[in-house]
């Protein structure tokens, strides 16, 4: 079970990942918070009224050609969209959307989402949301709340049999090592690099980031993930920063998505290279 903030992040984040698990037979879902209504327009081609006009129901079929695509299932929790306050000082969230929600109304529905498909396996963003966005970070609190109350009988009672999922990660996608690796990458190829303002950032950052902990292999499916991207129109430029670096540059230089353990109820060696390390040898998947 894959979880997030809004339509398109599960294409950014771990989709390599999901594509890979969904070949090799393991049931995937992907629970989404929102319905992203307050998300900009970042692809000019889509930049239209009639696209502003309803763009809930717009990223609604997006969502859907990209959970096609990746071959998961999908499930949307209904809250909505927080939007990302800019300004100094950011003004106040909109009242009723999902970062302002109190955790347990928030997290209810998740719980009852994992005691209904029953993962082994959940990923989320770590407690700075991955980026600040006030719903990435609700998102944290959330997916670590029902990671931690599913299993348990005496809270949520009324959101289904309880089911404990076995291990908890964090995406890693956009790591300092991984960001230098395919910056030298680029260069070595002759190409120019995107992630120059990305290097500069990296040497003004403070906060402490989560230890790599797995990586797990999964560059013949960089294409699935991003023809899934492509999928989110209104928010992916088909010319834009994503696209820059050619797939066999990605393929060699970091053929792997990269997470954080987080949580584990069973015993496993670190590092990894599979999320269901230490699980295959306790259950049947």
């Amino acid at each position: 079970m894959a979880v997030h903030a809004h339509p398109d992040d599960e294409s950014s984040k771990g989709a390599a990942t999901m594509a890979r698990y969904v070949a090799d037979g393991v049931e995937v879902l992907v629970v989404t918070c929102t319905g992203g209504e307050r998300g900009d327009i970042l692809n000019p081609a889509m930049d239209r009224p009639e696209i502003k006009a309803d763009i809930g129901k717009v990223r609604e079929e997006e969502m859907a050609r990209a959970r096609e695509i990746l071959g998961v299932d999908q499930r949307w929790l209904g809250f909505v969209d927080s939007g990302f306050p800019e300004g100094d000082p950011p003004p106040p969230l909109p009242e009723g959307c999902f970062a302002l929600q109190p955790l347990e109304v928030a997290s209810e529905p998740l719980v009852r989402a994992v005691r209904e498909f029953r993962p082994h396996v959940m990923l989320t963003y770590d407690e700075n949301g991955g980026y600040p966005h006030p719903d990435h970070v609700m998102c944290h609190k959330v997916s670590v709340e029902a990671f931690e109350a599913a299993g348990d009988p005496e809270r949520y009672p009324g959101a289904g049999e309880p089911w404990q999922p076995l291990k908890l990660y964090y995406h890693m996608t956009f790591s300092k090592e991984r960001i230098v690796a395919l910056h030298a990458a680029m260069e070595k190829a002759g190409l120019e690099s995107p992630y120059e303002d990305w290097l500069k950032r990296f040497e003004d950052e403070t906060r402490p980031t989560w230890a790599v902990t797995t990586r797990v292999p999964c560059a013949d499916h960089f294409e699935t993930r991003d023809r899934a991207l492509l999928a989110h129109a209104t928010q992916i430029d088909p010319d834009g920063f994503w696209f820059v670096v050619p797939l066999e540059v990605q393929r060699e230089a970091w053929p792997t998505e990269d997470y954080h353990l987080a949580r584990s109820l069973v015993d496993t060696e670190l590092p990894e290279d599979d999320l269901f390390a230490g699980i295959r040898e306790k259950v049947s998947l």
